[in-house]
């Protein structure tokens, strides 16, 4: 794979894709007056993880925190695939570019809009960087239930119905949205807790251990799912489709207590995809409950 294909993380992506599509079914739910936010909070979502995701490996390699050979996706700035200058400037062109639609925003919300936009900036550099690193101090798996969950959950939902309506549906959902992102991390920091401990990078896994961890995935594959299921407290249409992907996140959650090293990447792979899933699963049933009424 190109080395610079690799760094995005693709297998990563699909949660950014998740968090909108939530916050559109949402909004479905509640009248869609315009797709375009939507449309414009995807690709701000996207071009911020992958900014995230460049920051992340620039960020960790400065810090001595990456070795060559590593289980896990491979990095190239440590393996000297892409220059540590190249990192760094492609990290801040992206959140540049990530500007782009993140401004357009501002014609649907407001221009208070670029307060929320400079606070994700920040996150997506603080996750890594910073005095004060969030993902080596054990507070990833939170930034993450806010920022790939509450955060794009609820400002899709808000900016595609213009109403504030809408709000305690999308922050429910957005919150089980980020129960199952924040799964995805797990998985990551659970395949290299070794690397991590040895270096002294806190994780939630270092922090509380791999069998705990395993149980707070399990739970929050039940939890988050469960919550995706909020509509059908709000519209006469038994909306709990997404309840069919507990299935696979038991068999996922199986998989992790038998896997280590690079198996595990499958299994990242396979928790953000049962996210993106669930999500679709929200967005047809919200169709389909609009089309009943």
């Amino acid at each position: 794979m190109n080395p610079w294909i690799e760094a995005m993380r693709p297998r990563t992506l699909p949660v950014s894709v998740a968090g909108v599509l939530a916050g559109t079914a949402c909004a479905i739910i509640h009248g869609l007056q315009n797709v375009i936010p939507a449309v414009c909070c995807l690709l701000f979502a996207l071009l911020a993880q992958i900014a995230s995701n460049f920051a992340n490996e620039y960020f960790d390699y400065r810090a001595g925190l990456d070795r060559k050979g590593r289980a896990g996706f491979r990095r190239g700035v440590t393996e000297g695939d892409i220059s540590p200058a190249a990192m760094r400037r492609a990290t801040f062109l992206t959140l540049l570019l990530a500007a782009v639609p993140g401004c357009a925003l501002i014609w649907w919300g407001g221009w208070w809009l670029i307060a929320v936009g400079v606070l994700v900036a920040i996150f997506a550099l603080a996750y890594s960087a910073g005095p004060y690193p969030l993902s080596h101090h054990g507070l990833g798996d939170v930034a993450v239930v806010v920022f790939f969950g509450l955060v794009p959950v609820g400002f899709t939902a808000w900016l595609a119905t213009a109403s504030a309506a809408v709000l305690p549906l999308a922050l429910a959902i957005g919150a089980g949205v980020g129960l199952l992102a924040a799964n995805v991390l797990i998985v990551n920091n659970y395949r290299d807790m070794d690397d991590d401990k040895a270096v002294g990078k806190h994780t939630s896994v270092v922090l509380f251990g791999r069998k705990a961890m395993a149980r707070i995935y399990l739970a929050g594959s039940v939890a988050g799912l469960l919550l995706l299921c909020a509509p059908a407290m709000t519209v006469r249409h038994w909306m709990v489709t997404p309840l069919i992907m507990i299935v696979p996140a038991i068999r996922n959650w199986k998989r992790l207590l038998r896997h280590s090293g690079s198996q595990l990447n499958d299994d990242l792979r396979r928790t953000a995809l049962l996210l993106l899933q669930a999500t679709l699963l929200l967005v047809a049933e919200s169709l389909a409950a609009l089309a009943t009424v």
